[in-house]
């Protein structure tokens, strides 16, 4: 845990702050904290910061907040997945927020499974923990977006257009010549559409190409979904901050 991530009601009052859970919990037993100890702390969708511990006993820690002023930049990566295998997406929950996504949209495809729409996996109070994780780990404050859509014709004709107008949209798939580095990052917002293992049938490709998408591939190589997500999540992510000037810094 690189950050002790704070939620609005983890407050008394403007500055400070009690937690009663596993962070608290970690500052005892990991950080060994006494009063005095200053911490990296976050604000959930909000500014970072640096909190000192004014208390602490095995009930929990308090802790006085000075938070910046300005809020980190928000991810300018967004994600159109297939939804996978629960036991696949589970593993994906944490490893998606630290590389820094803004949205996820788990959406059907043709070659899913639909029990997998009734997996724990996607309850809210699940894998907003997971996020939360990630969150910490990486030293960020911005929760993923995550919308859950099982009816992918529906989804594209009627509600994506609106989702995602100003994107950069890319769609990964073997078929795909031209590489990620090949299309204009700058200043777009960038959307990946990855999809389910066996692959996005022809027209699922046709229909998303038919929204914006262009086609874009990563080599001969069929990788599972958790490592193709990975991969190019952190390729956009480098290819989106390269793109930054100085001057939009």
């Amino acid at each position: 845990m690189n950050l002790i991530l704070l939620q609005p009601s983890d407050f008394v009052d403007d500055r400070m702050a009690e937690l009663f859970d596993e962070r608290a919990q970690h500052i005892r037993k990991v950080l060994k904290a006494e009063p005095g100890k200053r911490l990296r702390i976050g604000l959930l969708n909000g500014p970072l910061g640096v909190g000192t511990v004014l208390a602490v006993d095995k009930h929990g820690v308090c802790i006085n907040c000075a938070m910046e002023e300005k809020d980190p930049p928000q991810p300018r990566i967004d994600l159109l997945l297939a939804m996978p295998r629960p036991k696949v997406l589970k593993r994906l929950w944490a490893q998606l927020a630290a590389l820094g996504v803004g949205r996820i949209v788990l959406v059907n495809a043709d070659k899913v499974e639909r029990c997998y729409f009734d997996s724990h996996v996607i309850d809210p109070d699940f894998y907003n923990k997971l996020l939360i994780e990630g969150l910490q780990q990486a030293r960020c404050t911005h929760l993923p977006e995550v919308l859950i859509r099982p009816r992918f014709k529906p989804f594209i004709e009627d509600e994506f257009d609106g989702l995602f107008t100003e994107h950069v949209k890319l769609l990964a798939d073997p078929s795909g010549e031209k590489r990620m580095d090949g299309f204009d990052f700058d200043a777009h917002r960038v959307l990946l559409a990855i999809g389910p293992e066996g692959g996005w049938t022809a027209y699922e490709l046709e229909k998303l190409q038919a929204h914006g998408f262009q086609l874009f591939g990563m080599g001969k190589r069929i990788l599972r979904t958790d490592t193709a997500c990975i991969a190019l999540v952190a390729e956009a992510n480098q290819l989106a901050a390269d793109s930054v000037t100085p001057a939009q810094v």
